[in-house]
């Protein structure tokens, strides 16, 4: 038994060596552009697969008081763990690492330390979009959540056609972002102006344009926001609301003292949902207004991206300006940012749960 458990042993550690040996190599080519071949074929890929399959054997042939139903319960979800750290853990230190270079998308020649974290501060454009995101996501998260619990109330009345309304009021949201942007640029441009009699568009101010890019995220947003709420409605237990009728109390008593304090989860949720996408708005900001728009001074400059929010702004300083350092380090800044108020938001909304 104690040289099966050795033998056991010896090659557990073989395997994870020669895995953790095959991911090192994978990644140094990576790093360094050299990539070693056999033919025609690339032995990066192959490399990374063959290392990932040797530290799974090595974790199965680990001598272990576990049952090895446990062991191969985790192997299955290997795959799925294997590609979230390829597709977003990876990426995401690797990205922090690019941050502190002058990486130009394809390489870099030297480290920059805090250079670029500094100078986005210095930034008047940066620092205009990071206020106007802000701002967009205080507005919406309120209106956002307003329409659509008012929409789930009247989804979630005796009504005729409740049905075609909910399908109605979702529809937008399966309407591609880009999509979106478009057709409410030519309703903006050709249709409103007509029947305004006017011969500005929205567009074609800053303020308005804002204004009009949180109408459009409200009429694509708060449809799917309204089905969170009529699922949290339906959950109230129906002898609580009858009980309340019965006892006298109105449909705004009902709605305030009952429903409402019994769906503080569902309020959790959506505020987060909200939250988070508003952050990181893009596809109708770029293609409604591509963050275009006049600030006549702000830090001493004058801006033509007064509808830029930060999620574009961090898009355009890489693919338009080729800084992609300066972007990351942009980006990691707003996932830091996101990432905090999220947690916060979090908190406060379990709270007042507790509190309700």
């Amino acid at each position: 038994m104690n040289e099966n458990t050795s033998n056991k042993k010896m090659l557990s550690m073989t395997l994870l060596g020669a895995g953790t040996i095959l991911l090192i190599a994978a990644l140094y080519m990576d790093f360094s552009k050299n990539y070693a071949k056999l033919g025609n074929f690339e032995l990066r890929g192959a490399f990374l697969i063959l290392g990932a399959l040797c530290v799974l054997a090595g974790v199965y042939f680990i001598p272990t008081i576990l049952h090895h139903r446990t062991i191969i319960n985790i192997i299955f979800l290997f795959p799925l763990l294997f590609t979230f750290a390829v597709t977003v853990i990876i990426p995401m230190f690797v990205g922090f690492f690019y941050s502190f270079t002058d990486w130009n998308g394809v390489s870099f020649t030297r480290m920059v330390g805090f250079e670029n974290y500094a100078a986005m501060f210095k930034e008047p454009a940066f620092i205009w979009s990071l206020m106007l995101t802000v701002l967009f996501v205080i507005v919406n998260m309120i209106l956002v959540n307003l329409v659509a619990f008012l929409l789930a109330l009247l989804c979630t009345t005796k009504l005729k056609g409740v049905g075609f309304f909910r399908a109605a009021y979702f529809l937008p949201n399966l309407i591609g972002g880009i999509v979106l942007g478009y057709i409410w640029q030519f309703i903006f441009s050709n249709v409103l102006t007509k029947i305004l009699n006017s011969p500005y568009s929205a567009l074609a101010r800053t303020n308005t344009a804002f204004m009009a890019i949180i109408v459009v995220y409200i009429w694509q947003y708060a449809g799917y926001i309204m089905l969170i709420y009529i699922n949290g409605l339906a959950t109230v237990p129906k002898d609580v609301l009858e009980a309340a009728q019965i006892d006298g109390a109105s449909d705004i008593m009902t709605l305030f003292k009952i429903k409402i304090p019994m769906i503080a989860a569902t309020f959790t949720i959506c505020t987060f949902l909200t939250l988070t996408s508003a952050f990181k708005q893009f596809d109708v900001n770029l293609a409604l207004t591509n963050g275009v728009g006049t600030v006549r001074k702000f830090m001493g400059t004058r801006l033509s991206n007064g509808t830029q929010m930060i999620a574009l702004n961090i898009y355009n300083t890489a693919f338009a300006r080729d800084q992609y350092g300066y972007a990351q380090a942009k980006a990691i800044l707003f996932f830091i940012i996101l990432a905090c108020v999220s947690l916060l938001q979090v908190r406060i909304s379990n709270k007042r749960e507790v509190e309700m």
